[in-house]
């Protein structure tokens, strides 16, 4: 797939590595949303995604070794349509940063986990961050990228697994989630992390969905929130254009 954008900044392209949704070649293309990864405006320009065979959204999110192979192949079909960054459209793909990064020449941001170390200096000592992912049972620790135990404990993890929109995202076929419920499932599991650890002070956002909602939610908690959208934005900023 191939979105695009004008702009008369910058002609940098941004490759997405796509979940298999399991959607058919003749089923109608679902139109990104405004203000989500795969949305050309959200970064002003180009963006092309390709498809890891293979990558369910379950079997990303618990992890598959296998689909090592599936992930550098796409990265490399990316590159090789002039991609100069590539990212990942679920924050679970992580698992193949390395093997990804080590197998191409542009710079690679899997997922928004990656900031972790880096917001962490961002606060106070006795202050937490709070990760909201989709699903919590597999955000494991190898994820977090964390190797200092008194800094693993200002970092809270949470959730939204048993909520509508996770499992819509399981479907087969895929099935779209209307923003209002992202919303209130991702404000809701918030407030809870919130109630239960009043020291957090900044949200970071696992899952490649909760950027269409980042905003509201930036208004009802008064934190700042990151998400892979400012990931991206700050790695192609980084870029030349010529790549």
């Amino acid at each position: 797939m191939e979105l695009h954008f004008m702009s008369s900044q910058s002609s940098l392209t941004l490759g997405i590595l796509e979940l298999d949704e399991g959607i058919s070649t003749d089923s109608p293309a679902c139109a990104p949303r405004e203000g989500s990864l795969m949305h050309p405006a959200t970064f002003n320009r180009p963006v092309i995604t390709e498809m890891v065979e293979g990558a369910m959204a379950d079997v990303i999110i618990r992890g598959e070794a296998s689909l090592e192979r599936a992930c550098i192949e796409a990265a490399e079909r990316l590159i090789a349509r002039g991609a100069g960054v590539i990212a990942a459209d679920c924050g679970f793909f992580i698992r193949h940063q390395r093997a990804i990064s080590a197998a191409v020449n542009v710079p690679v941001v899997t997922s928004s986990l990656i900031l972790i170390p880096t917001l962490l200096r961002q606060l106070a000592p006795g202050k937490k961050l709070a990760v909201l992912t989709a699903d919590s049972r597999h955000c494991s620790e190898d994820l977090l990228g964390i190797e200092n135990p008194a800094d693993r404990k200002r970092v809270v993890v949470g959730g939204i697994e048993r909520g509508v929109y996770v499992r819509n995202a399981l479907a087969r076929p895929f099935i779209r989630t209307d923003v209002d419920q992202i919303e209130r499932e991702v404000d809701e599991r918030v407030a809870q992390l919130r109630a239960e650890h009043p020291d957090i002070a900044m949200i970071l956002f696992e899952c490649t969905g909760f950027p269409i909602v980042a905003d509201a939610l930036r208004s009802k908690t008064g934190l700042p929130i990151y998400d892979i959208i400012d990931l991206c934005r700050l790695t192609l900023a980084s870029v030349s254009n010529r790549v």
